[in-house]
Formats: structure tokens, sequence, C-alpha cells
């Protein structure tokens, strides 16, 4: 098969109807979560839209977020000074992992280990940029995940 015929993260998952469900799904799992309602508690009715248009943008969907939002740098500007710890980092990986999971998202291997990949090298990101002294990198460009390949700010 060609590369050409091999669909992107995005197109595999259902587009962005898909990331839209997943993501208002898992904020209301996230609101009632011990360990991570208190972080979100001044959450926007519009974030899990926001979030949904940047991990479309990262899985190869439009690039709507960078558009409308700034792209990558927004994103990280977003976390500052969050003081964000790792036991809520992995909740939060794991919480989206269980929603999609809920939702019947694809599940195939391959898939699978391309989302998980992304969702730890991008929370070790936002807890990095969470602590006290981080700053954005008005530069920074947005990661682009595929499978089995990663194309982000920190690998060229």
């Amino acid at each position: 098969m060609s590369n050409q015929n091999v669909p992107t993260l995005y197109e595999w998952l259902g587009g962005i109807d898909a990331l839209n469900r997943l993501t208002t799904r898992f904020y209301q799992h996230v609101k009632a979560d011990a360990l991570l309602g208190p972080v979100f508690e001044h959450m926007g009715d519009d974030h899990p839209s926001h979030v949904a248009a940047f991990l479309a943008e990262v899985l190869g969907g439009p690039q709507t977020y960078s558009a409308q939002h700034g792209g990558h740098p927004h994103m990280i500007q977003r976390h500052l000074n969050r003081h964000l710890t790792q036991p809520q980092r992995r909740r939060w990986v794991s919480l989206l992992l269980e929603t999609a999971d809920e939702l019947d998202m694809p599940d195939d291997p391959e898939f699978r280990s391309a989302l998980v990949g992304y969702l730890e090298w991008g929370s070790r990101l936002a807890v990095i940029n969470s602590q006290p002294g981080a700053s954005a990198d008005q530069d920074a460009p947005m990661p682009k995940w595929g499978w089995g390949e990663v194309k982000g700010p920190y690998t060229g």
C-alpha cells in the first residue's frame, strides 16, 4: 500500500465529530474526578471543542486550532504556572483512554500505540510547561503525529 492511501490518525479515528464526542464526554468525567476536577473547575464550556481542534491538527486533520487559537505556543501558554503533577498527568491520560474505550473509538494496536505515544509525550510536555519559570516559545511548531513517526518541536 502506498503512503497516499494510508489515512491520517485523524481520519482513522473518525474526524472532528469523533474528537468532539471524545473531548465532551472526557471533560464530563474530568469534572467528576477527585484528582482532576479541581484543576479544571474554572474550565469554560468551549474547552472541550478547543482540545478537539488541537488534537485534530496534531493527528493530521485541519489546521483550525492554529488558525483560530494561535497554534502550539497558545497551548503552551494555557499550561504556564498551573503546577501540574505526575499523578494528575497519569490520571488525565488514563481517563482519556478509558473514555475512548467507552465511546468505542478505534482500539487496534497501531492506532492506540500512536495515540498513547502522543498523549504521553504531550502530557509530559504540559507538566514541564506548568512548572515555575517555564515560558512559551512563540515559534514552537505544532506537533504532527502519525503512524509510528513523530514530528514535533524537539524532533525536527
